[in-house]
């Protein structure tokens, strides 16, 4: 998870960490053993009891849910699922519950609920009128915070990975024997840490049952949904497993689901693909606005960020330690390559990107690498608990390649098409092509959501993630939609633009819809400008 949060970041990237906070994984191509043939299993589960709440902070309760840990033996074992709901704040106009997904996979919707104070103006951070409607509900998903986390790292082993030198030269990051050993480290520690029965369980279609549960024990006919990244997977899957128990949806950043439960490696290139589109963006704006405002590189910034990735690779900073910011260490080539991927993917921090590349050209890598331990939430092998968890849900979906011959040819392929950003994409899937619980029963037919209302589908125009034609082929996916486009740089667009805002609050609160097409333009215009010239 994000741990340290600079104060410059604080106010210039929000958006930026909460878009890292719900990063979705990689995939690619339907296909698996089974259909829909388990979309019924969970008509056999038995009716949970009433939630008990408990209050655990302002407006703010708290409890704990049981369900089957397979729901084709619904008297077998359980799973506890931790639960948080926020009240209505106008009761007297309460529509119903609306549930969400914060994305990751991984990401502790809980946590994120009880920090929605702290996140206004980030993606998915939910309006005053819909907060005073709904009651929010927050279920970490199974295997993901306080729903019994996967550990697969010993505290030693993560900071030992943490502690890594990546080489960017090298697709993936380190040499391929490395990798593989790496792999077998992180796969055999799940293996060891968690039963492979719950690692096998943690499969979207399940988590979708599981929110079913939820809204039982909530005394809900229907629940009203809003998704965010790979909440954009958990809602297709529940609306297309229970169409007549969904009120509205809004699925924001939406990946293509017709790839996610397949071979990764494409999905995987088209992420590397989205992100270096979104640092492409920033080399141009700097070009764009000139020296006076941006003047990194002094009119050629991509050659001066290659150079001073081969410079820090060659001779990494010093980074003396800050008490509560950084216990200090180096800033090599690669730690700057990950933070800039970071930081060029949501336009609100492209000042902070600007001030922290200046300063590290001039030998100050401080910035820098206070920001790349912020940013080590990602789509990519970043080795966080968040991380542990992000990749036994994406196993428990995926059907990944075993041969390594698939994943050199996609590492190819992603170091081609994304010069930069590629390297980081490269064999990323290799803890699941030796994952040690195989999901055999995962639902793979593709997510219609028939007999729903129509959903609304919000997309940004370059998302860091999830690409925009991801968001077209899920609207033709769905059975009925509506899609929404925001233009600029960004991943999530609920609360950080005002047209997407009232255009969500509409179909959340009334279910009305823009026409199917709409363009909301940005707010403000992105901008390079460095919020101080560091060193200068």
């Amino acid at each position: 998870m994000i741990q340290l949060r600079p104060r410059a970041a604080v106010q210039y990237g929000a958006a930026f960490a909460a878009a890292l906070m719900a990063l979705t994984g990689c995939s690619s191509g339907a296909s698996g053993p089974r259909s829909m043939s388990a979309a019924g299993a969970s008509a056999s589960a038995p009716s949970p009891d009433p939630l008990t709440w408990s209050e655990c902070g302002k407006n703010l309760e708290c409890a704990t849910i049981k369900v089957p840990r397979e729901y084709t033996e619904p008297d077998g074992a359980q799973i506890p699922l931790a639960v948080m709901r926020h009240r209505a704040t106008d009761p007297g106009h309460r529509i119903g519950s609306l549930i969400f997904n914060p994305g990751g996979p991984g990401v502790s919707a809980t946590e994120t609920l009880r920090n929605l104070p702290k996140t206004a103006g980030t993606p998915g951070a939910f309006s005053p009128a819909v907060l005073a409607k709904f009651d929010v509900i927050a279920m970490d998903p199974r295997g993901v915070g306080e729903s019994q986390a996967v550990r697969c790292l010993t505290d030693e082993q993560r900071a030992e990975a943490a502690g890594t030198d990546f080489d960017p030269s090298v697709p993936g990051g380190k040499p391929l024997p490395r990798l593989l050993a790496d792999a077998a480290t992180f796969t055999d520690g799940c293996a060891e840490h968690q039963s492979k029965k719950f690692l096998a369980s943690l499969s979207t279609d399940n988590v979708a049952r599981d929110i079913d549960q939820v809204r039982s024990a909530l005394g809900e006919d229907k629940i009203t949904y809003y998704g965010l990244s790979y909440g954009t997977v958990v809602g297709p899957m529940y609306a297309t497993l229970f169409p007549h128990r969904v009120r509205q949806m809004v699925l924001d950043a939406p990946v293509d689901t017709n790839q996610w439960f397949g071979d990764p490696l494409p999905f995987q290139n088209d992420v590397a693909v989205a992100s270096e589109r979104t640092l492409n963006a920033w080399f141009k704006t700097c070009r764009t606005e000139g020296t006076a405002v941006c003047p990194f590189g002094a009119g050629d910034p991509q050659a001066a960020f290659d150079a001073l990735i081969d410079t820090l690779e060659a001779k990494p900073l010093k980074i003396a330690p800050v008490k509560g910011a950084t216990p200090g260490g180096e800033l090599d080539g690669a730690m700057a390559l990950e933070t800039t991927r970071a930081l060029a993917g949501e336009q609100n921090t492209w000042p902070l990107l600007t001030s922290a590349l200046l300063a590290a050209r001039d030998g100050n890598g401080a910035p820098l690498y206070t920001l790349w331990s912020s940013v080590t939430v990602s789509p990519f092998p970043v080795p966080t608990a968040m991380f542990e968890a992000h990749t036994a849900v994406r196993c428990a979906d995926w059907q990944t390649p075993a041969g390594i011959a698939a994943h050199q040819a996609a590492a190819t392929k992603a170091v081609t098409e994304a010069r930069r950003i590629g390297t980081r994409a490269a064999y990323s899937a290799l803890n699941c092509a030796r994952w040690p619980a195989p999901n055999k029963d995962r639902v793979t037919k593709p997510l219609t959501g028939a007999g729903t209302p129509p959903a609304l589908v919000v997309a940004g125009r370059l998302d860091p993630v999830t690409p925009h034609h991801w968001a077209e082929n899920m609207t033709r996916t769905l059975d009925s939609a509506v899609l929404l486009t925001r233009e600029g740089v960004g991943h999530g667009s609920y609360g950080t633009n005002s047209c997407v805002t009232r255009a969500v609050d509409a179909a959340l609160i009334r279910g009305t819809h823009p026409a199917d097409g709409t363009v909301c333009e940005t707010d403000q215009p992105a901008t390079t400008r460095p919020l101080v010239l560091a060193n200068r």
